[in-house]
C-alpha cells in the first residue's frame, strides 16, 4: 500500500469523524416550537397540512408545524390526507427539525376532501422554511440523479472533469451505485477513466443534517497517454489501457453538491489523489 493512501486515510476518518460528529444550527423547521413539544416528547398530535411520498407536515394546536419522514416502521393510509386529525410517534429531531415517524395514528378523516378540510391549516399555509427542507428530502430520496464534477489531482497534476450518474439505493438503503466517467488533462498526461463505484452513506436520505459523510470503492478502466514532447498530436489510439481499484470518501449536501477525496490502487500511471467537488441534479 503506497504511503499517499494512508494519508488519505486518515485524512478521510477526519472528514467523517468532523461531519458527522460537529452541531450544526439547524434551519429549524419548527418556528417557535413550545415547551410542549420539545425535542423530548415522542408524540405528536394536530392536523394535516401537507402529505407527500416521503414526507407530511402536522399542524399541531399551537399552530406550530412539524415535519416528519416515513420510519420503517410506519404505515402510511389512504386516510393519512390533508386536513386529518392524526397522533404520531417519532424519534427526536434532525439537525432540520425533521423526525422520523415510526407510528401514525389516524383519530379523524378529513371531511370534504383536501379541498374542504381543516380550516386553520388553510389559514396558516407551512412555513417556507419547512418547504424548503420538504424538497431537499425529495430530491435526495430520488432514485435516480445525473451529475457533473470536476477538480484537480496530484502526481501526476491533471485537471478533472466528468458525468456521473447515482441509483439506488441497493440492496441497503443506505448503498447506491454510482458508476462516473471522468477525463483529465495535465502538462504530459491525459487520462480518460470509467468508474464502477458504489458508496456507503453513514446515516439514511431521511435523518442526516445538510451534510452527510459517505465511503466508496470500485473497480477503474484507466486509458492514458504521456507525451514528453512538445505538441499535442494525441488520438485514442495512443491511450495505454490500466485497471485500477479506486477507494473514495466524500461528504454530501441534500440540495446535491458533495466534495470527494479519491485514490487509485494497482494502476501506477494514475493520480495518488484526486479531489472532486460535483453536483447531482
Amino acid at each position: 500500500m503506497r504511503a499517499p493512501l494512508l494519508i488519505l486515510v486518515l485524512i478521510l476518518a477526519c472528514c467523517v469523524v468532523v461531519f458527522s460528529g460537529s452541531t450544526v444550527l439547524p434551519a429549524n423547521a419548527q418556528q417557535n416550537t413550545s415547551a410542549s413539544q420539545s425535542a423530548n416528547t415522542n408524540d405528536v398530535e394536530g392536523t394535516v397540512a401537507s402529505v407527500g411520498r416521503d414526507t407530511f407536515v402536522v399542524r399541531t394546536d399551537d399552530n406550530q408545524f412539524q415535519l416528519f419522514t416515513y420510519g420503517r416502521a410506519a404505515v402510511r393510509t389512504k386516510a393519512l390526507a390533508r386536513g386529518a386529525r392524526v397522533r404520531v410517534s417519532a424519534g427526536p429531531p434532525d439537525e432540520n427539525g425533521t423526525r422520523s415517524a415510526n407510528d401514525i395514528t389516524v383519530l379523524s378523516a378529513a371531511s370534504g376532501g383536501a379541498a374542504g378540510g381543516d380550516k386553520g391549516a388553510q389559514a396558516a399555509p407551512v412555513p417556507e422554511k419547512v418547504r424548503d427542507v420538504e424538497s431537499d428530502i425529495k430530491r435526495e430520496s430520488r432514485r435516480w440523479r445525473l451529475g457533473v464534477r470536476g477538480g484537480a489531482a496530484f502526481d501526476p497534476e491533471l485537471f478533472t472533469f466528468g458525468v456521473q450518474s447515482q441509483m439506488g439505493p441497493i440492496f441497503h438503503p443506505r448503498v447506491l451505485f454510482r458508476p462516473n466517467a471522468e477525463v483529465a488533462f495535465g502538462e504530459v498526461t491525459d487520462l480518460i477513466a470509467l468508474n464502477v463505484e458504489a458508496i456507503y452513506r453513514f446515516s439514511p436520505a431521511h435523518r442526516t443534517g445538510e451534510w452527510t459523510p459517505y465511503l466508496g470503492a470500485g473497480p477503474a478502466l484507466i486509458f492514458i497517454h504521456q507525451n514528453f514532447q512538445a505538441g499535442r498530436d494525441i488520438d485514442f489510439g495512443n491511450f495505454d489501457y490500466e485497471t485500477g481499484f479506486n477507494v473514495l470518501a466524500g461528504v454530501q449536501s441534500r440540495r446535491g453538491t458533495f466534495m470527494e477525496l479519491k485514490t487509485s490502487l494497482w494502476s501506477g500511471p494514475a493520480p495518488t489523489l484526486r479531489v472532486i467537488v460535483g453536483y447531482n441534479f
